[in-house]
């Protein structure tokens, strides 16, 4: 799916700003979405709509929440083609325009659109939007539905408990809050009627060249050509047809920390389409990932689109910032854990040479034997899931910056080790087949008994969460240390390149210790530097991404005080003191050839 442009062909607006609003319950109630909402609240769109208002009702809400907004289309646009997109509403929506259904859309991290054509006025539209926010075992991520949460109180099986009705509310298998609404841009942009739908740049690496083809979906009759503009905007070719192969020479590469993009202008009748892209070549030999033929050390973190008011909503200004942090600190890369982020976030990691691996929304997963309404629940949830991680590729595989796919993040792969082979290996298959380069595909795993895991070895990368010294011999780093130890030396009989991918411990701003204990800063730092140091021994760990980039929301426990505290940064982006003991470790570390023997660049 291509991303919405303005260019001397189309034209583009948002719809972004203060909608109408009401919270509903759990059934779909048509009346809010063919008639103008009655009393309705305030609320911004892009953002999550749950700590906007300082009511507990919006916080904890569960089931429909009902957004609406009136658009004009300006005239002289009537001949074209007119489409709504939305970036993401989280999770499940139905959009009507004028009081009529246009589309419907499941999942909470992509963008879906509709055309618009026979449902408009020629003055004010009414646009309605139902937004559904429940999790249970047939969603991604997942939710629970026997009343307990991932890091959340269980209810102990008492008298006064037995007679306690609970009030309908989310239970996520994962830790992190489940902010829902629409989360990303709402956009109205037009085409010609006969148009570019697609479009894929293939690169490929030959000395100083490059061979390029461009390829495009077409609507309509004819032919499409296409020019090279070079980062400054000079044409360096011109009028190739569409699916021939031609060379760039004296190419620049897109680089980590060094990103240069050319742009491919693809032209069809009426319509063109300006689509950037970078030179750069990605492959798994051996126990080494390369980017661009060297060896390649990811540094970096999991993140969360997580902020104060916005909630998981997008924040073009904190991207920003949470890049500059980023090269600050010397970090090369991050996961999208745990689910894709905004276009607009990898877009600026395209501009900024920042490495990242793409991450479908499957959190939560375990693989029980299942009959009657689970085994429905775990099929609808199996096919969601294909269908993520088509969409998922379909939107970025033109992004330079995305050089693996996570399918998911901890599963239970070792408590059904042969089911959940059998329900990863087609998925991963499903991914090489979806992605024109074929990238690196791998599942992020964390099991205690990890020598039962299968899925692990068999994925192109192998990427293990782990928290000796946290959740596992608390507080214990001589005992971290040893066992982090034994499972590296486990992994390094498979021959293939390994990253951790979460490892940390939650730290309090400003709790400082001389001897370090948990929650303090120096703990913090402590336990990173041992767990490096095991790492640092191994040639076959090709990168370390702390868990996480920063403190994010979860829902309320004992276990979490106000939110998860393995941050490097605060929320609000201030640095702890592990942020400068990364930053004087990176620098140290080049982004290719770590670990080689010359040690260095």
């Amino acid at each position: 799916m291509l991303y919405p442009q303005m260019n001397e062909k189309r034209f583009l607006t948002d719809l972004n700003g203060i909608w109408d609003f009401c919270l509903g319950g759990e059934e779909f109630e048509e009346k809010f979405m063919t008639a103008p909402i009655g009393n309705p609240e305030k609320i911004y769109v892009p953002a999550s709509y749950n700590d906007q208002k300082a009511d507990i009702r919006f916080r904890d809400h569960y089931g429909f929440v009902y957004y609406q907004r009136y658009f004009s289309v300006p005239k002289g646009l009537e001949n074209n083609r007119m489409v709504i997109r939305f970036g993401a509403v989280t999770h499940n929506c139905v959009v009507y325009v004028n009081g009529k259904e246009v589309t419907r859309h499941t999942g909470g991290f992509l963008p879906f659109e509709a055309e618009l054509d026979s449902a408009l006025l020629k003055e004010k539209n009414l646009l309605s939007v139902a937004v559904d926010n429940r999790i249970d075992l047939s969603t991604l991520p997942v939710g629970n539905e026997n009343n307990t949460a991932m890091f959340a109180d269980g209810l102990p099986n008492f008298e006064s408990v037995r007679k306690t009705v609970l009030k309908k509310k989310n239970y996520p298998n994962f830790d992190f809050f489940n902010y829902c609404g629409i989360n990303r841009p709402v956009k109205l942009y037009t085409t010609p009627k006969e148009y570019i739908k697609d479009v894929y740049v293939d690169t490929k690496i030959s000395g100083e060249n490059a061979n390029v083809k461009v390829s495009a979906e077409l609507v309509g009759e004819g032919t499409a050509t296409v020019s090279i503009l070079d980062k400054q905007g000079n044409e360096i070719i011109s009028n190739k047809e569409i699916n021939e192969e031609f060379i760039i020479g004296n190419v620049n590469l897109w680089q980590p920390n060094n990103a240069y993009l050319y742009t491919a202008k693809i032209t069809f009748g009426d319509d063109c389409y300006y689509q950037k892209f970078g030179v750069r070549e990605i492959e798994i030999t051996g126990d080494k990932f390369l980017i661009n033929g060297r060896p390649f050390y990811f540094k970096g973190f999991g993140k969360h689109e997580d902020s104060e008011i916005h909630g998981r909503g997008i924040d073009e200004a904190l991207n920003v910032k949470d890049i500059a942090l980023m090269k600050w600190i010397g970090a090369n890369s991050f996961r999208t854990s745990h689910y894709p982020y905004s276009e607009e976030m990898l877009n600026l990691c395209d501009e900024e040479g920042i490495v990242v691996i793409g991450e479908a929304p499957a959190v939560g997963l375990s693989f029980p034997e299942a009959h009657g309404e689970l085994l429905d629940k775990l099929n609808a949830r199996a096919n969601h899931h294909k269908q993520v991680i088509e969409d998922m590729i379909a939107r970025d595989k033109n992004h330079p910056c995305i050089v693996a796919w996570s399918l998911a993040n901890e599963p239970d792969t070792a408590g059904s080790p042969d089911r959940a082979l059998d329900y990863f290996k087609p998925l991963y298959e499903l991914a090489h087949e979806c992605d024109p380069q074929s990238r690196p595909v791998t599942v992020v795993v964390c099991n205690n008994d990890y020598v039962k895991d299968k899925v692990a070895p068999f994925v192109d990368l192998i990427c293990i969460n782990r928290y000796y010294g946290w959740y596992i011999f608390g507080g214990d780093l001589n005992a971290a240390e040893q066992a982090m130890t034994v499972e590296m030396d486990y992994f390094a009989q498979f021959g293939k390149p390994l990253m951790i991918t979460e490892y940390g411990a939650d730290t309090v701003a400003g709790v400082h210790n001389a001897v370090p204990n948990m929650f303090s800063e120096e703990f913090q730092v402590e336990y990173y530097n041992t767990v490096n140091s095991v790492l640092d021994k191994y040639d076959f760990v090709v990168g370390e991404q702390a868990w996480n980039f920063a403190d994010f929301a979860t829902i309320q426990g004992t276990l979490r005080v106000d939110g998860n505290k393995k941050g490097i940064f605060t929320r609000d982006r201030r640095p702890k003191l592990a942020a400068h003991y990364f930053r004087n470790r990176w620098s140290k570390i080049p982004d290719f050839n770590y670990k080689n023997d010359n040690k260095g660049e």
